[in-house]
């Protein structure tokens, strides 16, 4: 007797009616996706450098506040369009490829890929390559130019998190493993390693001002001709004093101004005795 085949079973009829849907919770953050507050033109000079500001136009704000369509990404974009804007600075650079620039950047930023950081910051001009049938060797090579750009590089730059803070936990993980085997480990030398590991990484760094005095400074020759010149003046003043042909009020009144002769004898003129 052979088994009949599961195949050869009528399929199930599907219910006349179907059930009502479950009603969904409303997510805890749905007041958190509201429409960003769209930006004005005068809003993006703020955020530009000086000499930028006069080539602010609505359609650049209208740029911005149409960048994309998910109010967290657009969000994302608008924060680093302000927070990179000092680059603008640097160099000679357009606004409209500055804004192009925080947008790819921002996107990478977000884990997306070189080619759909591209394709989402230039949506137009990526379809257009699509639509010609462009190959992928060559979509890779518009790709690759716009990444190695001289702005996006900058941008690039200045979103680096140095890897002493990203990866803080570990430090603190390490740090936590070798105060257990200074504490636990069987072996002397190995606490000790472990101790002095401690003591090495955990020590208060060494202060380095960016001021300092060097008192052993080379003299200028600049100065050194004026100090001589000060030390014959007061050697002849003294000379002059000590046979009664200058008194000490004309030293104090002297300035270290040449004169003419007629000038220098009637200032002295003026200069009562003591």
């Amino acid at each position: 007797m052979s088994t009949p085949s599961l195949f050869n079973n009528t399929p199930l009829n599907a219910p006349s009616q179907s059930p009502s849907p479950t009603p969904q919770p409303t997510p805890a953050n749905a007041s958190a996706l509201v429409p960003l507050v769209p930006l004005t033109q005068d809003d993006v000079k703020k955020a530009l450098p000086a000499h930028l500001r006069a080539s602010v136009t609505q359609t650049m704000a209208d740029t911005l506040n149409n960048i994309s369509a998910d109010p967290i990404v657009a969000e994302h974009i608008r924060d680093n369009f302000i927070g990179y804007s000092a680059i603008l600075k640097e160099g000679k650079f357009k606004t409209e490829d500055y804004i192009h620039a925080v947008a790819y950047v921002s996107y990478k930023l977000m884990g997306y890929t070189n080619e759909d950081a591209y394709a989402r910051t230039f949506p137009t001009r990526y379809s257009n390559l699509l639509a010609k049938n462009a190959t992928k060797k060559d979509i890779s090579a518009y790709v690759s130019a716009f990444h190695r750009g001289k702005l996006v590089n900058l941008i690039m730059e200045q979103s680096l998190v140095p890897t002493w803070v990203l990866n803080q936990d570990v430090f603190q993980k390490a740090i936590n493993v070798q105060a257990d085997l200074m504490m636990t480990a069987f072996s002397e030398k190995v606490r000790t390693d472990a101790a002095n590991s401690i003591l090495n990484h955990l020590k208060k760094p060494d202060t380095k001002g960016d001021f300092q005095i060097n008192l052993n400074q080379a003299e200028s020759s600049g100065m050194k001709e004026m100090r001589d010149m000060l030390g014959q003046l007061a050697t002849q003043q003294r000379d002059l004093i000590e046979r009664g042909e200058m008194k000490t009020i004309d030293v104090a009144a002297s300035r270290l101004v040449n004169k003419p002769p007629e000038e220098e004898e009637s200032s002295r003129s003026e200069v009562t005795d003591v």
